[in-house]
């Protein structure tokens, strides 16, 4: 089968070897070089190259392998849409076919032997393309786009043919697109159009059709990858290459699931390092999702939260449906970067000033209230019975005169205002026409961004066909929600490239002295005692109480002695959790005599229930402070990921957790915090002291480090609760629970 649009690639816990510059003939490295030593401490890259793609999407050379002209054969219409998208970028087509003398009135090569050598894309209409691979190889060619379906999408021995498909291009240098892609790549793009471009990145063909069609909206389209089941070129190689092209303003994709995490991080982090807004809708939110993902494409979706986490520490712009990602991406790709952070309303309604008003407050947008002096400013041309503080309601936009156009640039010129959106609810000739006029010669006047939200559900009037799509300079939507939702995406996107620095630049590379001092800990397939978790933690600087493992009633008083009164009891084991559930935990004992009994009551408890104990722990009483968890879990994408939210008995409640994706520094640690719907507990809530989270900030960057440096042994982590004290008296584990792997 020819031409479908599904997908599908396998997942791996770990990524491949970075490969170096000139290693494969396709890749060179565009301003970002690439070794195999340059590594974290647990073994995976820091840098990445940039796939040389110019010759796939421009190629001098296009070889069809399989070329037909017979009307009705399924290969017919795409050798046609080859043969003029080769016609358009200047390229030279070869058609092979041995049962033909020409195709389409061009001259057919028997076999792939006789092409020239270096072919720059070859398109293979066969059901079996992997010994063309080979064959392709020993010509030099750089690409094929492999269309034919029948892979890792349909199954075990599909994954296995299409694992076959990557090594054959592992071993002869060919980057291929594909298997089960479609022509999206060699669409027809309107030269006619200018400003900054959107390129376009989906594994699903069909996903991308609206974000295609913008271009009859004036909006520029400059790529279009569509990366189908990934055997070998990923979204990951096509992010990396756009980010670092001067005609993308911003990027689009449409992801089902994730070839490789680290490759993934290291593209969106090219991205953000120029500054390229990055905007994708990400399907698998959901178990119904996912598991559709899964029988579309093949791909483990991953952990959602996990991706999630990944794509906020990185920049990119997570939205919800299509019509988000074409106006999200449209704005960020068109505006240049904000002057003020402020958001001003102006219409020619109350009702819909009010209507943005609300939605724009509720999503975080700043719309400041107007001075004195520029409301007097407004009044002068809008009746003073109108409130002009922001909205603006001008009570009918002037028609007749300069008035309405000295609105706008008054509205545009105070300093406080990055921003204007004029909602129109419906159209209101000549009113409306007058408007979207004033509107865009305003637009091209000015560098601040000026949006018009076109109501109508018509969308024939000239005023908006005409007027508004007529200026590259005016971000028109069709609804308030999603000018909403592109705004906040505009403000966080300039806000976030403004003072980024890449993770990868500091990661660590090579084990900490502790990593040696924790690995004599650690038992292989094991879950450790409390008492060796918290020396763990104790190995990377986490502050535990004191304590002391004791196995009779008379060390425990001597235990509780030197720890200090009051102290807490525990029974102690490998494989042991839930301690409090099962009567195992004894809380504020004061005195020798109350130390004593409850050595026997744990021991004879934990016998009773079968448990064998490696001791009773003496602890330390913590007074109190607000209880968090922090945990450390891998996954498959992205390898170690470190969990932090509010702890105790309400964790598996609230479930207020975030995620935190290595590499990272205190910044994102402290914007995950931000996240959290519990964080005015950490400012002190209710007449609480506020809590120390540069302690709680520490802990996690801690360990960060170690789940690099004990990568391949440690499965899982799980400090709660880890109690903040006041600010300035750090922070203190009380209870861990680690799996060895």
């Amino acid at each position: 089968m020819l031409g479908s649009t599904h997908g599908t690639l396998t997942t791996t816990s770990r990524p491949a070897r970075v490969v170096a510059c000139g290693e494969r003939p396709g890749l060179t490295v565009h301003g970002d070089a690439a070794t195999t030593a340059d590594l974290d401490a647990g073994g995976r890259p820091l840098t990445s190259a940039v796939p040389d793609l110019d010759r796939f999407f421009r190629p001098r050379t296009l070889a069809v392998i399989g070329a037909c002209d017979t009307e009705g054969r399924p290969g017919t219409g795409i050798t046609r849409q080859l043969i003029g998208w080769a016609a358009r970028v200047g390229a030279r087509v070869h058609p092979v076919t041995p049962s033909r003398d020409s195709v389409f009135g061009l001259p057919c090569l028997p076999s792939v032997h006789d092409l020239p050598p270096g072919i720059d894309v070859a398109a293979l209409l066969i059901a079996d393309p992997l010994p063309v691979i080979e064959e392709l190889g020993a010509r030099k060619a750089r690409f094929a786009v492999i269309f034919a379906s029948g892979f890792a999408e349909t199954g075990p021995q599909g994954a296995q043919a299409q694992e076959r498909l990557a090594a054959a291009a592992r071993r002869t240098g060919v980057r291929l697109l594909g298997p089960n892609t479609n022509l999206n790549a060699f669409e027809t793009f309107r030269e006619d159009l200018d400003g900054p471009a959107i390129a376009l990145i989906t594994q699903s063909g069909h996903q991308g059709r609206p974000l295609f069609a913008l271009q009859e909206l004036g909006i520029r389209l400059s790529h279009w990858a569509p990366t189908g089941n990934e055997a070998d070129l990923e979204c990951a190689d096509f992010l990396s290459y756009f980010a670092t092209r001067p005609e993308v303003g911003a990027i689009a994709a449409y992801l089902e699931g994730l070839k490789d995490g680290r490759a993934f991080l290291l593209a969106a982090d090219r991205a953000a390092r120029h500054r390229v807004p990055v905007v994708a809708v990400k399907v698998g939110r959901t178990q119904a999702g996912s598991r559709t993902a899964a029988t579309h494409t093949g791909k483990l979706t991953g952990a959602d939260a996990v991706v999630d986490a990944a794509m906020r520490q990185f920049g990119v712009i997570r939205v919800t449906g299509l019509d988000e990602l074409q106006d999200t991406a449209t704005l960020l790709a068109r505006a240049r970067p904000p002057l003020a952070t402020g958001v001003a309303a102006y219409s020619i309604s109350g009702g819909s000033g009010a209507h943005f008003a609300d939605l724009a407050t509720a999503a975080g947008l700043q719309l400041p209230t107007l001075c004195p002096e520029k409301q007097r400013e407004l009044h002068q041309w809008i009746p003073e019975h109108l409130g002009v503080a922001n909205p603006v309601d001008n009570g009918g936009h002037p028609v007749g005169d300069w008035r309405g156009r000295r609105i706008i640039d008054a509205l545009l010129a105070d300093p406080a205002v990055g921003v204007l959106v004029c909602p129109i609810s419906g159209p209101f000739p000549p009113l409306s026409d007058k408007l979207a006029q004033d509107l865009v010669d305003a637009a091209e006047q000015t560098d601040k961004p000026v949006c018009v939200v076109w109501g109508s559900p018509v969308g024939t009037e000239d005023a908006y066909r005409r007027t508004l799509l007529g200026s590259s300079r005016v971000i028109t939507f069709r609804s308030v929600g999603n000018c909403v939702t592109a705004l906040r995406a505009y403000f966080r996107h300039h806000r976030f490239v403004a003072d980024y620095r890449s993770p990868f630049e500091n990661a660590p590379r090579t084990p900490s002295p502790a990593a040696g001092k924790a690995r004599a800990l650690l038992r292989p397939g094991e879950q450790l005692s409390e008492h060796s978790a918290k020396q763990l933690l104790r190995a990377y600087g986490i502050r535990v109480p004191r304590e002391q493992l004791v196995t009779s009633a008379a060390a425990a008083v001597r235990a509780a002695g030197q720890v200090g009164y009051p102290v807490v009891m525990k029974a102690s084991a490998p494989q042991l959790a839930h301690k409090t559930e099962l009567g195992l935990v004894r809380i504020g004992l004061t005195s020798a005599s109350q130390v004593r009994d409850t050595y026997r009551d744990l021991t004879e408890i934990a016998r009773a229930q079968g448990i064998p104990l490696d001791g009773v722990l003496v602890c330390q009483l913590i007074e109190r402070g607000v209880e968090m968890t922090v945990g450390l879990s891998q996954d498959s994408l992205f390898g170690p990921t470190v969990t932090v939210g509010l702890g105790g008995v309400f964790v598996e409640v609230l479930r207020d957790t975030t995620v935190c994706v290595p590499p990272f520094g205190e910044r994102q640690v402290r914007d995950a915090l931000g996240e959290l719907r519990g964080k005015a507990l950490l400012d002190g809530a209710r007449g609480a002291p506020p809590a120390d989270v540069d302690a709680l900030v520490e802990t996690v960057l801690r360990i960060q480090r170690m789940a690099l440096d004990l990568d391949d042994a440690l499965a899982e982590l799980d400090v709660n609760p880890l109690v903040l004290l006041e600010r300035g008296q750090g922070a203190v584990a009380l209870d861990a629970l680690a799996y060895c792997r």
